[in-house]
């Protein structure tokens, strides 16, 4: 299964209907959708009023295909404004006539009609935007499966990234790992090398010599004990492998990246503050920048 990203564009359009002999040409549809990274699933919808009754039906259609992200569908009916405004037709013109006519006969005090009012109201006729519900969910229906295999191709590129960023989070790993017995070995020598200096000085009994030597045994042990990241690299190795296993799975995995993107960080922090080198530290360091990187990315997916 495909990994998705949450950032996606797609258009479709339909063909304007012929003209018939005598009356205007029919419009076509156009419809855009956009999508960006989101929490949840967010629809906003930007119908004209003659395609206001199809929302819930495309509600419906992009709850069933979308599972995370901003999604805004926007739809327009096309041709309205090619050739600039159109005169209204000397039917329509007459029907509005006789209908002002009719109603100042009664209401003497009425507004007559201003040329906004009379363009609005012609431009409402012809066939009824009810017929336009059917051939918009299709045009809805077709933009979603493009906007979808953009959404997948981003989604290919991200996983692509995250899967870079995962083989130099291992070798890093790789690096840190040998260097924490070479700290411990230094140190507990470092200790040695104090207490026979301290106790060289001295004419310090045998006994005494045994126990200090312990003492600094003692100390090195809880130093090694202090400093051991093993657990540490143990459990990144495993959120690198839950992670790897998700992105060839693919579906729906943004919430369970982004909670182990935040595990990863926890790791590479607990080793930096256990850092006793500036190597262990540079380590660490670039851990958090190539984890940074992931969690900026992990946001855009599904």
């Amino acid at each position: 299964m495909a990994v998705y990203s949450m950032t996606g564009f797609a258009t479709a359009h339909t063909a304007p209907s012929a003209e018939a002999a005598g009356a205007p040409a029919g419009h076509g549809l156009g419809l855009e959708i956009r999508s960006v990274n989101s929490r949840f699933l967010d629809l906003v919808f930007k119908l004209p009023e003659e395609l206001r009754g199809s929302e819930p039906a495309l509600r419906e259609l992009l709850n069933a295909r979308l599972k995370r992200g901003k999604v805004e569908l926007r739809a327009w009916i096309e041709g309205r404004n090619e050739s600039g405004l159109r005169a209204p037709a000397v039917t329509d013109l007459q029907r509005l006539v006789s209908a002002q006519d009719a109603i100042r006969s009664w209401l003497p005090t009425a507004a007559p009609l201003s040329v906004a009012d009379v363009l609005q109201l012609t431009g409402r006729q012809g066939a009824p935007m009810g017929d336009q519900h059917e051939p918009l969910l299709a045009l809805a229906a077709e933009a979603v499966d493009a906007l979808r295999k953009a959404r997948a191709r981003e989604g290919a590129r991200l996983a692509a990234m995250l899967t870079d960023r995962l083989g130099q989070l291992r070798q890093l790993a790789l690096d840190a790992a040998p260097l924490i017995p070479q700290l411990v070995a230094q140190q507990r020598q470092r200790f040695l090398d104090r207490w026979n200096e301290a106790l060289g000085s001295d004419a310090a009994s045998a006994g005494a010599t045994e126990q200090a030597r312990d003492r600094a045994l003692n100390e090195a042990t809880a130093y090694a004990i202090r400093i051991d990241v093993a657990e540490e690299l143990t459990r990144l190795g495993s959120h690198l492998d839950e992670i790897e296993r998700l992105l060839k799975a693919g579906g729906e995995l943004g919430k369970r990246l982004d909670f182990l993107i935040q595990e990863l960080h926890r790791e590479a922090n607990t080793l930096g503050s256990k850092s006793s080198s500036i190597e262990l530290t540079r380590i660490s360091v670039d851990m958090k920048v190539l984890i940074e990187q992931m969690r900026e990315q992990v946001q855009n997916i599904e």
